[in-house]
């Protein structure tokens, strides 16, 4: 039997109701997007049930929402979160034409994905540790020329763009390694550790991303990285340590803080 949705009766109210029991806020909006993705009645009541078992929406109907586009997801990556369309409103705005532009802990690709459509780039890369975001980054970004590698930040990319980087853009896991089990289950059973665990204090990842930038960055190159703002202090003395002078920049409506690390040079 097919599913039939259409967007004047709403979603079935049976869905509606399994998602609502299951504890999903959005459950109406949710059985909406299930019942479109779904080719039949066998695959949503599949897809239903692994929304009420907790898996996330993103992984079960295959793509997210990202400053209004739609971003290819697979099971174990990260999830683009929404927070994370105010780090690339400020790129965008810093971001010169042409320029070279990187995204390390790339995921899905959707940062790089979102800034080459907001903006005038020249070249794209990403780079990731997790086979799975790359694959996953490689269907995203291949249509629009962007090189994605498999590495450990820095190490994964090509020697030809050393100091050459206009916008480096990093959404690096800032999590401290002891709150990690605090995290929502979606994101902690659902979504690889590395992308989330930054380590005692949360800033592991951003202390290596900070100290090799100023090696890649053009001059007058810009660094720009997600954080909470209870670390943005510590962050912001990272970024002067190593040379970068640092703005902070904070959405109340993204509930969203992000450092913006100027590399000497003009």
């Amino acid at each position: 039997m097919e599913v039939s949705s259409s967007p004047a009766a709403g979603p079935p109210a049976s869905v509606v109701a399994r998602l609502r029991a299951a504890g999903c806020v959005f459950a109406e909006d949710e059985a909406r997007l299930l019942s479109e993705a779904a080719r039949d009645q066998d695959e949503l009541d599949d897809m239903v049930g692994k929304r009420a078992a907790g898996l996330p929406l993103e992984h079960i109907v295959g793509w997210a929402e990202f400053c209004g586009l739609r971003v290819a997801t697979d099971p174990g990556v990260f999830v683009p979160r929404r927070r994370t369309e105010f780090l690339i409103s400020q790129a965008a705005a810093l971001t010169p034409a042409g320029a070279v532009v990187v995204d390390l802990c790339c995921g899905s690709g959707a940062m790089g994905l979102a800034l080459a459509v907001a903006a005038d780039v020249g070249e794209l890369y990403a780079a990731d540790l997790d086979e799975a975001a790359v694959r996953c980054a490689r269907r995203n970004l291949d249509a629009i020329g962007g090189k994605v590698s498999a590495g450990d930040l820095f190490g994964a990319l090509p020697e030809r763009i050393r100091g050459r980087i206009g916008t480096l853009i990093a959404n690096v896991p800032y999590v401290p390694s002891g709150e990690v089990a605090l995290l929502p289950a979606e994101a902690r059973l659902h979504e690889a550790r590395l992308a989330l665990d930054g380590g005692d204090d949360g800033l592991d990842v951003l202390r290596r991303v900070v100290a090799g930038a100023p090696q890649w960055l053009a001059p007058g190159g810009q660094l720009l990285i997600e954080t909470s703002e209870r670390q943005a202090p510590a962050a912001m003395a990272i970024f002067e340590r190593h040379g970068l002078r640092p703005v902070l920049a904070a959405s109340e409506e993204y509930a969203a803080t992000v450092i913006i690390g100027t590399a000497p040079g003009a």
